[in-house]
């Protein structure tokens, strides 16, 4: 069970953010309604939320999950791959250091950004992307190990991170999209296929038994529902247009 979160408020420098999508400049007035019923949705879930200021030296900031790792041993503060998002992890140390005692530090050439590991029970998964190198896998796996924790590295190349394709809903079932579905590092759960054209729906997130799912893709909601979890819809379109997902939007543990 999951009992804080911490967010960071978007910038209005996020229509400056990195992105593949070709959906648009997002609406930044309407990214701050959305992020506040994201809130919402997690203080629902029974979430503790800690909301960081924006900060528009850094556009992509609000996708607060790639900086660090909460597991329930420690805080492993990533080095993430892309750029112009390496400084984003000192402003996030000090909220980490209110919660943890146990904190870890990747270094380069070492990079990993959260948003390529996904958790299930003791043990993590690791995709190996343009943003996530072997070096930094291997660090974070060290770090894992240390703290009696266990870790694996899952070859990928469709996705801009792992979770972008695949997550795990608890009780052995997993959601996965293209590349993901076949994976044989995921043999043994339970896997429901999401169709190519609700492949963002794919990041849908467990907290508490809930799962909270993007608004507007109602194929994998009914996938959802017929797995017999509760649902809580969440509108993320002007976050979908910087690539970002539901769980980049927060870090929980």
């Amino acid at each position: 069970m999951f009992k804080n979160a911490i967010v960071k408020t978007p910038s209005r420098s996020m229509i400056n953010g990195i992105t593949s999508a070709t959906l648009g400049q997002p609406d930044y007035s309407k990214a701050l309604i959305q992020h506040k019923d994201y809130i919402n949705a997690l203080k629902e879930c029974g979430l503790k939320v800690t909301v960081l200021e924006a900060d528009e030296d850094f556009p992509d900031s609000t996708f607060v999950e790639d900086v660090a790792l909460c597991t329930p041993h420690c805080a492993i503060i990533t080095n993430p791959g892309a750029e112009t998002r390496k400084k984003e992890i000192h402003a996030m140390i000090p909220t980490i250091e209110q919660h943890y005692k146990q904190i870890e530090y990747i270094q380069a050439p070492g990079t990993i950004e959260a948003g390529d590991i996904m958790m299930v029970g003791n043990h993590y998964y690791i995709g190996l992307s343009k943003r996530t190198n072997q070096q930094g896998a291997n660090q974070m796996i060290a770090y894992l190990n240390k703290y009696g924790m266990q870790g694996s590295m899952v070859t990928m190349k469709e996705f801009l991170h792992l979770k972008t394709g695949v997550n795990y809903l608890e009780n052995n079932n997993l959601l996965a999209c293209g590349e993901f579905f076949d994976k044989p590092d995921f043999a043994q759960y339970n896997i429901s296929e999401i169709a190519g054209d609700e492949a963002y729906a794919t990041n849908s997130v467990w907290i508490n038994g809930t799962i909270l799912t993007p608004k507007g893709f109602p194929k994998t909601k009914l996938i959802i529902e017929n797995l017999g979890y509760k649902i809580r819809e969440v509108d993320v379109s002007e976050f979908e247009k910087l690539d970002g997902g539901l769980s980049c939007l927060s870090l929980r543990f």
